[in-house]
């Protein structure tokens, strides 16, 4: 197998996605296999975040949103949970001055709430300090879940409704999209998975309607430049015609 370039081809640099998502799979597995624990896995895995943040940022990709905690992982033994709550606080706090430089404004999307206390300051201290940025947005799902997402829009939609500020045939593809954690933001055009596993794991279910998927057998520890490389080249060779021809 070749190495994938590091130099995008002029086809590539001609028609970027403007969002990519990016389910970052495989953390466990990559500490099993060097029999780790598995939060030595999620420790490694943020140097490919600063990798894939740097990158994108380079290359002028507009978007980025990674899936970093789901709904789901909540479930996950505790000291884990405590642990990747520890690392997601020292990564927001120690990456300020290097996501400046690179101009990288901060969102985060989910159940925010939930997330401890301390997460939840440093997440509001680290999106003040990069604010002002005007390049990539780095989108965090954190205690996030498509579904859900969709039924607090419904939620939200059936209130307007009931309190007579809408009415039931108002209820547009728009309008509903306006009620999603991701108001404002582009749907993505890219989403790829790490890890080779071949299901989208409850992540943006309403915005990758129309997304080119590319899936990776890479774990996201070993993810870096090449194989970003290698998944916006394979990108750029889709012809998307959005249901047309």
């Amino acid at each position: 197998m070749t190495t994938p370039t590091l130099h995008l081809s002029p086809q590539a640099q001609a028609s970027l996605p403007t969002h990519v998502a990016i389910i970052m799979d495989g953390n466990g597995r990559w500490a099993k296999q060097r029999h780790l624990p598995r939060v030595e896995g999620h420790r490694n895995g943020v140097e490919s975040v600063r990798t894939v943040v740097r990158t994108a940022g380079e290359l002028g990709i507009k978007f980025l949103t990674l899936y970093a905690f789901s709904v789901e992982n909540w479930n996950r033994p505790k000291d884990e949970v405590d642990k990747l709550m520890a690392y997601l606080a020292r990564f927001l706090k120690l990456e300020i001055a290097e996501l400046n430089r690179s101009n990288v404004r901060l969102e985060a999307i989910g159940q925010i709430y939930r997330l401890p206390e301390f997460v939840q300051d440093q997440l509001a201290k680290t999106k003040a300090a990069l604010a002002k940025n005007n390049g990539l947005t780095l989108i965090l799902a954190l205690s996030y879940g498509g579904r859900t997402e969709i039924i607090e829009a419904a939620r939200s939609l059936a209130t307007e409704v009931k309190a007579g500020r809408m009415e039931p045939e108002e209820i547009t593809e728009h309008a509903f999209s306006q009620h999603l954690y991701t108001r404002g933001i582009p749907d993505p055009d890219l989403l790829i998975r790490t890890s080779g596993e071949l299901r989208v794991s409850n992540f943006l279910l309403w915005q990758i309607s129309y997304a080119e998927f590319v899936v990776t057998p890479t774990l996201w520890p070993d993810f870096r430049k090449p194989q970003f490389y290698a998944a916006l080249e394979d990108y750029t060779r889709r012809h998307r015609r959005f249901g047309g021809v």
